[in-house]
C-alpha cells in the first residue's frame, strides 16, 4: 500500500473550533470545496511484544500487576471518549475495511496522528482541535467571552446545558462510574501491595481519580521510590486539546523498575541547580530553583493505555506536570527502557543506514540514545514555570503552542546537560560525538511524527534551527547527514537562550511565530523522509501487550 495523500474532492463541514482557529467569521457555515484524506497505514508501526522478567516477584505482586492492568484498561475507554466520542465503539465498527479499522485502532479515531491528524475515512473531515472536550459548534471566541469560572481546568468537559449555554461538567462527574470502578480496583490493588508507601499512593491516587484532586497523590507520589512496581494514571497530558491546550487526557503506564540501570542513573539531578545557574540567558529567566529531590529510574513498561498508546509511543516520562510539585519536589523521570530498545532497534538504526554519513554512523548507540532520552527529560526541571512578566505560569501563557514549546526546550537543554557533564568528566570515557550523531539522528525519527504532535513540532523547529546555523551538513551526492561539532555548541545556546526568553516572557506571538516559521518540512528534507517510507522503515511502534504476554494468565 502507498502512503501518498490521495486527494478527494467533497463538500465537507469544518468543525467549528478548527475555523474559529483560523480567524473564520461563520465557522458553523464554512464549507472546504477540497479536502484531502490519506491512506489508512497500520504497515508504518513495527509490532512489539511488551514482556518483563517477573521471576522476583512474588504471587501477591504479579496478581497486583493484573489488577493495574484491568484499571488501565478503563483509562484507555476514557481517552477513547475523549479523542472521538462517547460512541466510538459504534463508529469503529460502522468501518468495514478490515486495513482502516486497525489503524483507527492504533489512532483512537479516523485521523492519522503521525500525518498531522489528516483523515483516511473519506468524509470524516477535518478532525476538532479540541477533540471531544468541548462542543463541536463552538467557536474559540465563545469559550473565551464565556463566563465560566475554571474555565482553564484540566479536570472538566465543556458542554452546553438545554438553554444552548457553555458549562463546565468535571470529570469526575461526566465519567462517574467508570472512575468509580478505577478507584476500587487501585484500592484492591493497595490491598496486594507489598510496599506500605506504594499502597497509600495507590489509595491517594484512588481517592484523587474520583475528586480530581490530583495534587496530594503527585506530592506524595514523588516520596515513593523503594517500589518494584510502579503505575502512572488517570488525567495527565494535555496534548489532545489543541485549541487551547487546557484539558488532560486519561492515560496509564503499568511498570516494572530495572534495578540495575536505575542505579547508574540516580546521581544525575543533583547537578540540575549548577546547571540552571549556567543557562545562557539573563538571570531573571533562571531564578527559580530546580527541585532537587526528583529521581531518575529506568523501568520496563509492560502496558500502555489511553492517551499514552495512541500513535508515537512515549519512551520516557517526566511528572508531575504540577508546577507547584515541581518546584516543592521536582519531578520523577522514567525511562522506558524495552521500548526505548524497541524503537532503536526496529526504528533509528535503520534510519541511520539510509541517512547519516557513513563515516559517522558508528557514533549512533543505544547508550547515547538513551542517555539523550533521559537528559531530555531532566531539562523539563530547567528553566522556569512561571512567567517574569506577570502573564501566570509557562503553560497558561503560552496555550496551544506551550506543549511543543517546552519540548522544544527539553530537547536542546538536554543536549546542553550532556555537554556540560560530558565538559565535566561526568558521563565517564565516552565519545562526546555519540550524543550529537545520535541526536540527530533521533530527529529524524521523531519528525516522522509530523505536526500533529508537539513532539513532532518541536523536532522540525530544532532541525531548521540546526541546519541554518551548520551543525546538520547534508551531503547532496549522497543524500547523506553528518554533524559540525565546531557548530554545535553555538547553535544549542542560541536557541536554548531563545526558547528560554519566549517562555519567561509568555510571548505567545513570538512563540507562535518560530513554530510557525520553523516547525515545518521543506522540500528536501521531506524528499530524505520519503527514502525512509519506500525503504520500508516503521514510523513507530505498537504493542502486543497483557497479561498473557507476561504470563499471567
Amino acid at each position: 500500500m502507498t502512503v501518498m495523500m490521495l486527494a478527494r474532492t467533497a463538500r465537507i463541514l469544518v468543525p467549528a473550533m478548527v475555523l474559529a482557529a483560523c480567524g473564520a467569521e461563520t465557522p458553523d457555515e464554512a464549507i472546504v470545496s477540497a479536502a484531502e484524506t490519506v491512506e489508512p497505514r497500520p504497515e508504518i508501526y513495527a509490532e512489539f511484544e511488551l514482556t518483563a522478567d517477573l521471576t522476583h516477584l512474588s504471587d501477591r505482586q504479579r496478581e497486583m500487576i493484573g489488577v493495574l492492568i484491568e484499571a488501565s484498561k478503563i483509562m484507555d475507554d476514557l481517552f477513547w471518549r475523549q479523542a472521538w466520542g462517547d460512541d466510538y465503539e459504534t463508529r469503529l465498527a460502522s468501518i468495514d475495511d478490515a486495513e482502516a479499522r486497525r489503524f483507527a485502532e492504533l489512532n483512537y479515531g479516523p485521523w492519522d496522528r503521525l500525518a498531522d491528524d489528516a483523515p483516511f475515512i473519506s468524509d470524516v473531515g477535518l478532525k476538532p482541535l479540541g477533540a471531544n472536550f468541548y462542543p463541536p459548534d463552538m467557536s474559540k471566541d465563545e469559550f473565551e467571552t464565556a463566563y465560566l469560572p475554571g474555565k482553564k481546568g484540566l479536570y472538566s468537559l465543556v458542554r452546553r446545558n438545554n438553554d444552548g449555554d457553555l458549562v463546565l461538567v468535571p470529570y469526575h462527574v461526566a465519567f462517574k462510574d467508570e472512575l468509580q470502578e478505577a478507584a476500587s480496583l487501585l484500592r484492591r490493588a493497595a490491598d496486594l501491595a507489598e510496599d506500605p508507601a506504594f499502597a497509600t499512593y495507590l489509595k491517594l491516587r484512588a481517592a484523587a481519580l474520583i475528586s480530581d484532586d490530583f495534587q496530594t497523590s503527585d506530592l506524595f507520589w514523588m516520596d515513593v521510590k523503594s517500589n518494584e512496581i510502579d503505575v502512572v494514571i488517570g488525567p495527565i497530558e494535555t496534548y489532545e486539546d489543541r485549541l487551547f491546550g487546557y484539558r488532560a487526557a486519561y492515560e496509564s503506564y503499568v511498570l516494572i523498575k530495572d534495578l540495575a540501570w536505575s542505579g547508574r542513573l540516580s546521581r544525575f539531578a543533583m547537578f540540575l541547580p549548577e546547571l540552571q545557574e549556567g543557562l545562557p540567558v539573563p538571570d531573571e529567566y533562571k531564578w527559580e530553583t530546580p527541585g532537587t529531590d526528583s529521581d531518575l529510574n529506568a523501568y520496563d513498561v509492560v502496558y500502555y493505555a489511553g492517551h499514552s498508546n495512541a500513535g508515537s509511543k512515549t519512551i520516557a516520562i517526566n511528572l508531575p506536570n504540577d508546577e507547584n510539585v515541581q518546584l516543592e519536589k521536582g519531578t520523577r523521570r522514567l525511562q522506558l527502557k524495552n521500548a526505548m530498545q524497541a524503537k532503536f532497534e526496529k526504528i533509528l538504526l535503520p534510519i541511520s543506514e539510509t541517512l547519516i554519513d557513513e563515516g559517522q554512523r558508528k557514533h549512533v548507540t543505544f547508550d547515547a540514545f538513551f542517555a539523550n532520552t533521559m537528559f531530555h527529560e531532566v531539562a523539563h526541571g530547567l528553566g522556569i514555570k512561571n512567567t517574569i512578566t506577570g502573564k501566570g505560569t509557562v503553560r497558561e501563557a503560552l496555550l496551544d503552542v506551550a506543549s511543543s514549546m517546552e519540548e522544544g526546550k527539553a530537547d536542546v537543554l538536554g543536549l546542553y546537560m550532556v555537554t556540560e557533564l560530558h565538559k565535566a568528566g561526568e558521563l565517564g570515557d565516552v565519545d562526546i560525538m555519540d550524543y550529537y550523531v545520535t541526536f540527530m539522528a533521533s530527529i529524524f525519527r521523531s519528525i516522522r511524527f509530523g505536526a500533529a504532535s508537539a513532539h513532532g513540532k518541536a523536532n522540525m523547529v530544532r532541525f531548521n534551527f540546526f541546519e541554518e546555523q551548520g551543525a546538520f551538513v547534508r551531503d547532496p551526492e549522497t543524500g547523506t547527514y553528518r554533524v559540525d561539532a565546531g557548530r554545535m555548541t553555538q547553535a544549542m545556546t542560541e536557541l536554548s537562550r531563545r526558547l528560554l526568553v519566549l517562555q519567561g516572557d509568555g510571548d505567545y506571538a513570538g512563540a507562535s511565530e518560530l513554530t510557525a516559521s520553523k516547525g515545518v518540512i521543506g522540500e528536501q528534507l521531506q524528499a530524505d523522509l520519503d527514502r525512509l517510507t519506500r525503504a520500508g522503515i516503521p514510523v513507530d511502534i505498537t504493542f502486543r501487550q497483557g497479561p498473557a504476554q507476561l504470563g499471567l494468565e
